[in-house]
C-alpha cells in the first residue's frame, strides 16, 4: 500500500499524509468555529421543543417557568469560562465587582447568545430591593416564536435566559436569584426585565472591597 512504509524490523506502520499546503488537522485552531451562528429557524424549533417538553405535567405558570430556568442555569456556568477564554489575554480575568459582572453579561453574554447587546442595565432605586439590578431586553429572541395560550398568558419564556444569567453569576462567585418579568409597552409588547437579586453577602463583600 502506498501509505505504508517498511520499518527497520520489517513491519509496516501508517504514515501521515501531508496536504500540499503542508498543514494537517493539527494546525487547525481548536476554537475555529467560535463565530459560527445557528439560524433563527433552527433556534426557534429547538427552543419551542424545550418549552413543549417543560409544559408536561406542570400545575401552573410558576412551575412552568421554573423548568426553563433550571435548564439555563448549567449553561450559564459553562458559558462564563468559555467566553472569558475567548477574550484577549489581558481581559480574561473574572469580574471582580457587581458592575463589571453585569456589564460582562449585558455585552459579552448577550452578544454571544443573541448577536447583540442587551438594551439597558440599571440598579433598583426601590429601598425595599437595594440588592436588585435589572437587565432590560426590549425584544427577547426567546419570546418571538412562542405562542402563549390565554390561560397561561403570564408565561415569559425568558425564564430560560434568567437561568443562564443566574449560572453566570454563580460561576463568577456572585450568587443571585434571577427571574424574568414582562413589562410590555405599547410599542414594545414583549419588553422584559431580567431582575438580578444578589445575596446579602455579595453586597457586603462589595462594600468592604470598596472601602479597602
Amino acid at each position: 500500500m502506498s501509505n505504508l512504509q517498511p520499518t527497520a524490523q520489517g513491519t509496516k506502520e501508517p504514515r501521515l499524509r501531508v496536504p500540499s499546503n503542508g498543514k494537517t488537522i493539527y494546525h487547525r485552531p481548536l476554537n475555529r468555529s467560535k463565530a459560527a451562528e445557528l439560524s433563527q429557524a433552527n433556534f426557534a424549533y429547538l427552543f419551542s421543543e424545550m418549552v413543549v417538553y417543560a409544559q408536561r405535567r406542570v400545575k401552573g405558570v410558576q412551575e412552568l417557568e421554573h423548568r426553563p430556568n433550571t435548564q439555563g442555569h448549567p449553561i450559564g456556568l459553562k458559558l462564563l469560562d468559555l467566553l472569558l477564554y475567548r477574550q484577549p489575554p489581558r481581559s480574561q480575568l473574572r469580574p471582580l465587582s457587581i458592575i463589571s459582572l453585569l456589564d460582562f453579561i449585558k455585552q459579552i453574554v448577550w452578544q454571544h447568545l443573541f448577536g447583540r447587546q442587551a438594551d439597558r442595565l440599571e440598579k433598583s432605586i426601590d429601598p425595599d430591593t437595594p440588592n436588585q439590578y435589572r437587565i432590560i431586553d426590549n425584544k427577547p429572541l426567546v419570546n418571538q416564536y412562542i405562542s402563549v395560550p390565554r390561560e397561561i398568558s403570564g408565561l415569559n419564556c425568558a425564564a430560560f435566559v434568567a437561568g443562564v444569567v443566574e449560572g453566570v453569576c454563580e460561576g463568577a462567585d456572585f450568587p443571585a436569584s434571577v427571574m424574568a418579568v414582562t413589562v410590555g409597552e405599547v410599542m414594545l409588547p414583549g419588553k422584559t426585565v431580567v431582575r438580578v437579586n444578589f445575596r446579602d453577602e455579595v453586597v457586603e463583600r462589595e462594600g468592604f472591597l470598596g472601602k479597602s
